[in-house]
């Protein structure tokens, strides 16, 4: 079966995380590894109100996970969170294998901020801007 990268979103209790973090955060690196797979990126992502209750918690810690593992041994991972009862939710996505490095990158904080991006000049854009024209104004009574 084909080894591929996914990205999983779980939603934990945050009263349940607050109290034990490395506990809460390392069942979900251990339910993969169990799978056999390989944690790529564990990561807290926010702490937020739910837009409903949930197992009566109005509030939940939103952990961001990329991983990869055999496809065949997704619904086993799927079956073991909703039995993990720090979980409130979870949602697990194929990601697409070319944009796994940018992704994974991006999650470990090596992506560019748009700050820097936009101090870069490329040649592209001084030949964009040396390529525009002086357009004469025209008045509105001379347009027929």
């Amino acid at each position: 079966m084909a080894i591929n990268v996914y990205e999983g979103m779980f939603i934990f209790d945050s009263g349940k995380f607050g109290r034990d973090p490395e506990g809460v955060a390392g069942g979900i690196s251990r339910m993969i590894e169990e799978a056999g797979g390989e944690m790529l990126v564990s990561r807290l992502w926010e702490e937020r109100r739910l837009a409903y209750p949930i197992n009566g918690q109005r509030k939940g810690t939103y952990w961001l996970t990329y991983f990869r593992v055999e496809g065949q041994k997704l619904p086993q991972i799927t079956r073991q969170s909703e039995l993990n009862e720090n979980v409130l939710r979870s949602l697990l996505l194929k990601v697409e294998p070319r944009i796994v490095d940018a992704l994974v990158a991006h999650a470990l904080g090596a992506g560019t901020t748009p700050s820097e991006r936009t101090d870069e000049v490329t040649d592209s854009d001084q030949v964009a801007v040396g390529a525009v024209e002086d357009v004469p104004d025209f008045d509105d009574e001379s347009v027929d």
